[in-house]
């Protein structure tokens, strides 16, 4: 981030941290889309998805006084819209298969006779395609490749061992790349 958006957002969040409704709301205008946009690829419905990006500012603005500026503000509301998904997807008693990865290749699958440009991948085509894997394969999916944490990152987020993580992402990422092959053209 620049100097010149730091400071920017520096006096947003001070002013959030006072009360300002106004600051509230452009904070909130700011990073309510992408925010969204991730509660939708982890919840995997609208109606749960607008409920998370609602708790989570909610609980963002609760804790604002702990905000000491060690990341963005982005940054850091991203992690409680994360954990607040987690979360509500725990409730529903997800299933994380633990399974050894060496019983899946781990490989880009190069010999497989499947030229992925071919598949003409878009973002929206991926995304239509993560609306069919299993909640497990999908938060997993989402979180490695969309929100850009590693597999470590992730098994401590999901309480979940790394290999499990590893198994579940090249398993979605296999079903993704059927779907995909299967999905008409746009």
């Amino acid at each position: 981030m620049n100097q010149e958006n730091y400071h920017i957002h520096v006096k947003l969040v001070e002013d959030c941290k006072s009360g300002n409704r106004k600051a509230q709301y452009e904070l909130y205008n700011t990073y309510a889309k992408a925010m969204y946009n991730i509660c939708y690829r982890m919840m995997n419905n609208a109606d749960e998805a607008r409920d998370m990006l609602q708790e989570s500012f909610v609980e963002a603005f609760h804790r604002l006084d702990s905000f000491r500026f060690e990341s963005t503000i982005g940054a850091w509301i991203k992690k409680i819209v994360i954990n607040k998904c987690i979360n509500a997807l725990e409730k529903r008693r997800i299933v994380w298969a633990d399974e050894p990865v060496e019983e899946v290749q781990l490989t880009d699958d190069a010999g497989d006779g499947i030229d992925e440009e071919e598949l003409r991948l878009s973002v929206e085509r991926v995304k239509k395609a993560m609306n069919h894997l299993p909640e497990g394969a999908r938060v997993i999916f989402s979180l490695y490749l969309l929100e850009g944490y590693d597999h470590t990152e992730i098994s401590e987020i999901l309480q979940i061992s790394e290999s499990t993580s590893k198994t579940q992402f090249m398993r979605a990422r296999q079903m993704v790349k059927e779907i995909l092959l299967n999905m008409p053209a746009v």
